[in-house]
C-alpha cells in the first residue's frame, strides 16, 4: 500500500461509516511512503468530530506517525474526547498516546490508531449494542 492507497481508504471509510453524516476534506497529501489527511466531519448524531493524520507507510502498511481525532458536541465548544500522541504525559502506561475525556485535564492512556482503524472505534463508542 502507497500513501494515495491509505488516502483512498480513509476516504472510503468515511463514505461507508454509519456514524458519519457529511464531511469535507481540509487537507491532504500524498508523498509516496507517506502522508496528511485533515477533515471536518458531521457525525449521525449531530456531533463534530476533526481528523488530522501524519502517516508513514512501512513494509506497505500505513503506521500514525502523529495524529488528533477531537471530537466534540455540536456547537464545537464542548470536548467530548480526543485522542493524540503529543508527547506532553510520560507518566502515562502507553506514553505518548492519550486521550482526553470531556476536560482537558482528565487523561487517560490510548493506543496508537491510524484513521480507519479510529473510525472503527469511534463507530463502537457511537452505536448502540446490536
Amino acid at each position: 500500500m502507497d500513501a494515495q492507497q491509505y488516502l483512498t481508504e480513509i476516504k472510503s471509510r468515511l463514505i461507508a461509516s454509519p456514524v458519519v453524516e457529511t464531511f469535507s476534506i481540509g487537507e491532504e497529501r500524498d508523498l509516496d511512503d507517506r502522508g496528511y489527511f485533515r477533515a471536518r466531519v458531521t457525525l449521525t448524531n449531530t456531533d463534530f468530530l476533526e481528523i488530522a493524520e501524519y502517516f508513514i507507510i512501512i513494509d506497505d502498511q500505513p503506521q500514525p506517525d502523529r495524529y488528533r481525532y477531537q471530537w466534540m458536541d455540536s456547537t464545537q465548544k464542548i470536548l467530548r474526547k480526543r485522542w493524540d500522541n503529543v508527547p506532553h504525559f510520560p507518566d502515562l502506561p502507553n506514553f505518548p498516546y492519550h486521550v482526553h475525556i470531556t476536560t482537558e485535564d482528565n487523561v487517560q492512556d490510548s493506543m496508537p490508531r491510524g484513521t480507519t482503524e479510529f473510525l472503527a472505534f469511534l463507530e463502537a463508542e457511537i452505536l448502540p449494542e446490536q
